[in-house]
């Protein structure tokens, strides 16, 4: 669904961009769904519209949230120095990642995994 979204011809650019964009971010930032969608319609984010935000990530087919969540988590707990309980509240706050609860909860049952 995504490699197709990113070639439909009839999507606005603005929808393919923020689709392009949010990818970015899951790719190189670990965000989860929540945030990509916050960062592509903030008015201190990319300010697209909240309809092509929301397209963007409904469309974000080839993206493993699961795997996000967990190099969030390593992050917070190997370079930030974090406990597993702020890691977790870290990963599942309206203040912080906003990874759901399934998410955060593969997150933290996988986080002494090698990389």
């Amino acid at each position: 669904m995504q490699e197709k979204a990113l070639h439909d011809d009839s999507v606005s650019v603005e929808y393919i961009n923020a689709l392009i964009k949010g990818i970015e971010y899951t790719k190189e930032m670990n965000m989860s769904k929540q945030r990509v969608y916050d960062q592509l319609s903030s008015d201190y984010g990319e300010q697209f519209s909240q309809d092509a935000a929301a397209w963007a990530v409904a469309h974000m087919s080839d993206i493993d949230w699961n795997a996000n969540a967990l190099a969030k988590a390593k992050f917070y707990r190997n370079d930030m120095h974090m406990s597993n309980n702020r890691v977790y509240q870290q990963l599942t706050s309206d203040y912080g990642e906003r990874f759901t609860k399934e998410e955060a909860d593969y997150a933290m049952a996988h986080i002494n995994s090698a990389d």
